[in-house]
């Protein structure tokens, strides 16, 4: 159910809004208030919708040049600020808190959006980022939403944690500690100290993005975020419901990865029926904000993926 239309977009140098693009908010589940952003196909005959998951802390208007670039292939494009993210509804207290119930919540956010558009241009491709890419899988593999083709971009199949690390997950989680932060928050990041990119001008534009609206920010992560992380993994990391994943997918993992599992990526791709598996050699965690040549390996792959599910 659509709420209202207010048109709340931050705008910075460099990063152009994609063509006729317009925000339209949601209610998620338990009435939330839920920002997306819908930016119609450019072609006379729309090759479809591409639906855009971002990944943990990140925003609509950071994903602006992948909209434009995937309006250049034909594709209308959707992409939401999940629940406690960007500028949708937070869900604690303390806004810089990044937590989650469970990941439900954020299926139910991606189910609910799409339900509150007009009629959008089938197919249905989705390209999800990180923490996106969790939501994604687990709402495809659930069949509680329907793509033809999926692109996957440093996808969080699994976090980098060991047995003890998951032990403490729990323990907190036990004793009702699910809304604290599992890291206390640091000074602001310099770009010679981030793990996402390689490339200063990206790096520049999301903190451009953030210093104009600091209310887009997002802090470390909640014991409660870690524990339904690893909840979800579980859901779908089986190969039986893996296996009954029957669509074109492409994944692309960042050789220089520092905060996914790689390994998980791995593990999944070689339970899925029809599924490319690339690395990305001299890139870090967020590829398409890498450099041209970087970001060039991905589309490739995303467009070997159009063609083999003939869109």
């Amino acid at each position: 159910m659509v709420t209202h239309t207010e048109d709340r977009i931050v705008d910075v140098p460099g990063n152009p809004r994609p063509d006729g693009a317009r925000i339209i908010w949601f209610e998620g589940v338990g009435g939330r208030k839920l920002r997306a952003c819908l930016a119609p196909a450019t072609a006379a005959s729309p090759r479809g919708t591409a639906i855009v998951c971002p990944g943990r802390t990140e925003f609509i208007e950071k994903y602006f040049e992948v909209a434009r670039e995937l309006q250049e292939r034909g594709f209308a494009v959707l992409i939401i600020d999940w629940p406690g993210q960007g500028l949708s509804e937070r869900l604690l207290d303390d806004p810089q808190k990044g937590h989650i119930d469970r990941f439900e919540t954020f299926m139910g956010a991606l189910r609910n959006g799409l339900d509150a558009m007009d009629e959008l241009p089938r197919p249905y491709v989705s390209l999800a980022h990180s923490m996106g890419g969790a939501i994604a899988l687990a709402a495809i593999g659930q069949g509680l939403v329907k793509v033809d083709a999926a692109a996957f971009c440093a996808p969080m199949w699994g976090l980098p944690l060991g047995r003890v690390q998951r032990y403490f997950i729990w323990a907190m989680r036990v004793m009702g500690r699910s809304d604290d932060f599992a890291q206390k928050p640091g000074p602001p990041e310099r770009f010679e100290d981030n793990v996402v990119t390689y490339d200063k001008a990206h790096w520049q534009i999301n903190r451009d993005l953030t210093d104009a609206a600091p209310e887009l920010s997002l802090g470390p992560v909640t014991w409660g975020w870690l524990g339904a992380s690893l909840d979800i993994f579980n859901s779908f990391s089986k190969p039986a419901v893996l296996g009954a994943i029957d669509i074109p997918i492409f994944v692309a993992s960042a050789a220089d990865e520092k905060l996914v599992d790689n390994r998980s990526h791995a593990h999944v791709s070689a339970h899925l029926p029809d599924c490319e598996h690339i690395t990305v050699d001299h890139a870090m965690h967020e590829i398409l904000m890498e450099k041209p040549e970087k970001r060039a390996e991905f589309w490739a792959g995303f467009d070997r993926m159009i063609e083999r599910a003939k869109i």
